[in-house]
């Protein structure tokens, strides 16, 4: 008999123990879960209560490796990868995060250019203006100089004092000054009217130059709570990974990142790319190289860090040739060449959105500001999901 109770409670503390196994990766999976609302669509919303998680069954296997999780230590045990399920979950949820994070920030730039090219107007604007009051101003003091001169007459014209000469040589001489007054008075008021029309629509131009600034500093603004929200999300779920999976997570990006540039080599493209760089293709490599290792920020544009089309505008603003400021422009500016005639220097543009750029350094090697978190560093150039290449010196 006290050999069946004490089987008894053996029985009941391995219920009991059984629900510790398997939570190194909850906290992950819950981060996930209060992000998700972020990468389903446009506004974030709060997400739905999730169900109460089952106790999983005891598992009669203790698992040798504490930071390994259950996966990992099931691929290893059977001779595949021991690459976690849940931390591929993780670098996708990572991989949207970044992406849109990504997209928000060309839109950011794309309304920081047209908002500085807003106020650029403005100011050319406000010095014509000027200009113009003081002509309109000269053109007054003109005309009421003509009134005054009328006065001082007696207000008879020009035209009635001619008239009333008897001496021909004054005669004539009266003639031309009043053909000369004429039109001296008839190109005043065509100046008077003129001016005042091109204030008139100077102004007109200036309030919608200032309308359109309004509405680019709203798009920012806009664009800026995306890129937080997102960037701060994606930091939320790297913060609660351990050492460990942090490490296995990089390991897992690189990993994703060799399979696409192997498959792009595979295509033989390479042996079709031969061209050589430019004078200026040079000067925007060498540009390019001497950021390595510098933080990727987003809006940045140096010196001291960079996002991803902020680098190649300064690069190629260094070899003497402005090139737009987002990717999104210069895929849409540049002049577009296949992959086989790319050469050192061209950018390459990724993803169909054309959300980031790099440059092609050669040897199927880009440099790139990758995202948040991250340096400037060589990547291969087949490593992203590749829209095309552009020319900025075509």
């Amino acid at each position: 008999m006290n050999s069946r109770n004490r089987q008894n409670k053996r029985n009941k503390r391995n219920r009991l123990g059984g629900g510790r196994r398997g939570t190194s990766m909850a906290v992950i999976a819950a981060a996930i879960g209060a992000v998700t609302v972020l990468t389903a669509g446009g506004t974030a919303q709060a997400a739905p209560e999730p169900p109460p998680t089952p106790t999983p069954a005891p598992d009669p296997t203790p698992n040798p490796n504490p930071t390994r999780t259950p996966g990992e230590a099931a691929g290893k045990a059977s001779g595949k990868s021991a690459a976690s399920p849940d931390l591929e979950a993780v670098r996708k949820k990572l991989d949207t995060l970044y992406h849109q994070a990504a997209v928000a920030t060309d839109e950011y730039n794309a309304a920081q250019e047209e908002a500085d090219q807003q106020s650029t107007a403005i100011v050319d604007l406000a010095k014509k203006i000027v200009a113009g009051r003081q002509k309109l101003d000269r053109l007054k003091s003109g005309a009421g100089a003509t009134a005054r001169e009328q006065y001082r007459t007696g207000g008879i014209p020009p035209e009635a004092q001619f008239l009333l000469s008897g001496d021909p040589g004054q005669f004539l001489d009266t003639a031309g000054r009043v053909y000369q007054g004429q039109q001296a008075a008839k190109n005043l008021m065509t100046q008077l009217t003129n001016t005042q029309k091109t204030l008139a629509d100077y102004a007109d131009r200036a309030s919608a130059k200032w309308k359109s600034l309004d509405e680019e500093s709203r798009k920012k603004a806009a664009a800026k709570k995306r890129i937080e929200a997102r960037i701060k999300a994606a930091k939320a779920i790297e913060d609660h990974l351990k050492k460990q999976q942090r490490e296995r997570l990089r390991e897992l990006e690189a990993q994703a990142e060799q399979k696409a540039q192997t498959a792009w080599l595979s295509s033989g493209v390479l042996k079709e790319i031969k061209a050589k760089a430019s004078s200026a293709g040079e000067k925007a490599v060498r540009f390019a190289t001497e950021q390595l290792g510098k933080p990727y920020v987003w809006g940045a544009e140096g010196p001291d860090s960079y996002d991803c089309s902020g680098l190649t505008s300064q690069a190629w603003a260094a070899a003497g040739h402005p090139i737009p400021r987002t990717s999104q422009e210069q895929w849409k500016q540049l002049k577009h060449v296949d992959i086989k005639d790319m050469r050192p220097g061209d950018l390459i543009i990724y993803h169909d959105d054309a959300s980031h750029v790099g440059m092609y350094i050669g040897d199927g090697a880009i440099i790139h500001a990758p995202h948040p978190g991250r340096n400037v560093t060589i990547a291969g150039a087949g490593s992203m999901a590749m829209l095309g290449v552009v020319r900025p010196d075509a």
